[in-house]
């Protein structure tokens, strides 16, 4: 995370020091994300950042142009302290990827197209032929789809182990993916979470996780965690011994379903392979789309309180109903497994749960064909209310099989609970249940 403003480009002009802390009173991701990054006086006083639409940018001088390269080709390491092309850096970029390293406490943050896009270039930049990844489940279908089918074609295998597993549980499955990576000549390149899990919301525990990683393969095999659910708000995982969070930043950090993105964060040491894989493939989140998540990063914070206070209303109303089989809603967990998870890592419940319907794909359409204020619609994090069916919409694509073992099924829908009135959501789902 640079501490000079990402605008600061200009040869002879002397940014402000970027302000992290008054006295001893350090402040917090919420106030840093009104200006940190950057210097209006380097952009004609504007007090919002320009959205610098720009294939390239001109060098100081020749020898300013090559230490530029030095930096982005890896020549000399530590990355490049100038602008030299698009497909690597620009100033909106490097704003935005300052203020998401805020939030999770992270050394450096990098943006993507999508959060797809920052997973797959996260996983080829750490997997080789006859490496094995380890990780949770369930994962997004396409997470999952891109582990069991895109890297398999290149001699990549994987080990999976439920998300609530416990440390014996995970020293197994750790030797497990030793055993499996030894027999393929490879190495274990990654331990990859998802907590809470999509869409059934299942916690890992980071903790054990880490002490089993440290045990089997030492601090060289990174975790990586999926954040989306809780991020950056009610969870930061890196607190909890992960090496590297990653985010669709499409959900509660864009927070208003108008712009797709992703990012992953972590120390310089483990986003240095990242970047140069992202240098080569492109990917990089565009300007306009940068500078619209750093406008919704003013008020994260506010947005998902409210999501979370309308969601812990609208779960207790659900919880009652005689339509409803259950929910998967943090604020209510019956495992307490899962409950002393919750309780060490997390600071919220957030605004996603999973409500299983009684009986089964035609109840489920049935309620969701008759929601008027809550949308049809995948995705989540956003201000309004969204509801789905992953089994027949996101995880459509997982088998049958993995599918029932993961507990995905027919009857659970998953609802995003947006800014909206509490009271008139609750009254949209009481019609809508009444047609069931």
């Amino acid at each position: 995370m640079a501490d000079t403003p990402a605008n600061d480009k200009t040869p002879g002009r002397k940014p402000k020091a970027a302000i992290t802390t008054i006295g001893n009173h350090q402040l917090s991701p919420a106030t840093l994300m009104m200006g940190h990054g950057y210097d209006p006086m380097l952009s004609e006083g504007s007090l919002k950042a320009p959205i610098f639409l720009t294939s390239t940018f001109a060098f100081p001088s020749a020898a300013d142009g090559k230490r530029f390269f030095e930096g982005i080709t890896g020549k000399v390491p530590g990355g490049t302290d100038g602008l030299v092309y698009s497909r690597f850096n620009g100033p909106n970029q490097q704003i935005l990827e300052g203020r998401l390293a805020v939030w999770d406490g992270a050394e450096e943050a990098l943006s993507f197209s999508s959060g797809m896009t920052a997973i797959c270039v996260l996983f080829l930049a750490y997997c080789s032929a006859g490496d094995v990844i380890v990780h949770s489940g369930p994962l997004y279908a396409a997470s999952e789809g891109f582990v069991a089918r895109t890297l398999s074609r290149f001699g990549v295998t994987y080990v999976d182990f439920p998300a609530g597993a416990t440390r014996e549980e995970l020293d197994a499955v750790m030797a497990r993916a030793r055993a499996q990576a030894d027999a393929q000549g490879g190495k274990v390149a990654m331990i990859y979470l998802e907590s809470p899990a999509n869409p059934t919301n299942a916690l890992v525990d980071v903790e054990a996780v880490k002490a089993a990683r440290d045990a089997a393969f030492g601090p060289d095999c990174p975790i990586a965690i999926d954040n989306t659910f809780l991020g950056p708000l009610w969870q930061r995982p890196l607190e909890q011994g992960a090496d590297i969070v990653v985010y669709s930043l499409t959900k509660y950090v864009g927070g208003h379903s108008d712009l797709v993105a992703g990012s992953i964060a972590g120390a310089s040491k483990w986003m240095t392979p990242v970047r140069m894989l992202r240098n080569t493939m492109g990917g990089i989140v565009d300007p306009n789309t940068a500078w619209m998540l750093m406008r919704s990063l003013e008020t994260v914070e506010l947005r998902m309180s409210r999501a979370g206070e309308n969601a812990a209303r609208v779960c207790a109303w659900l919880a009652t109903h005689p339509k409803v089989e259950r929910l998967g809603y943090l604020g209510m967990i019956d495992d307490p497994r899962q409950q002393d998870i919750y309780d060490r890592h997390c600071t919220g419940a957030g605004s996603t749960f999973s409500l299983y319907i009684k009986g089964g794909e035609a109840e489920a359409f049935r309620f969701l064909d008759n929601l008027k204020i809550a949308k049809l619609a995948v995705s989540l994090g956003g201000t309004e209310t969204l509801a789905s069916l992953p089994a027949a919409m996101t995880h459509l694509s997982v088998p049958d099989e993995r599918k029932a073992q993961l507990g995905i099924t027919d009857n659970l829908v998953r609802v995003s609970i947006g800014i909206e009135d509490a009271d008139d959501l609750i009254a949209d789902f009481e019609q809508a249940l009444a047609a069931v």
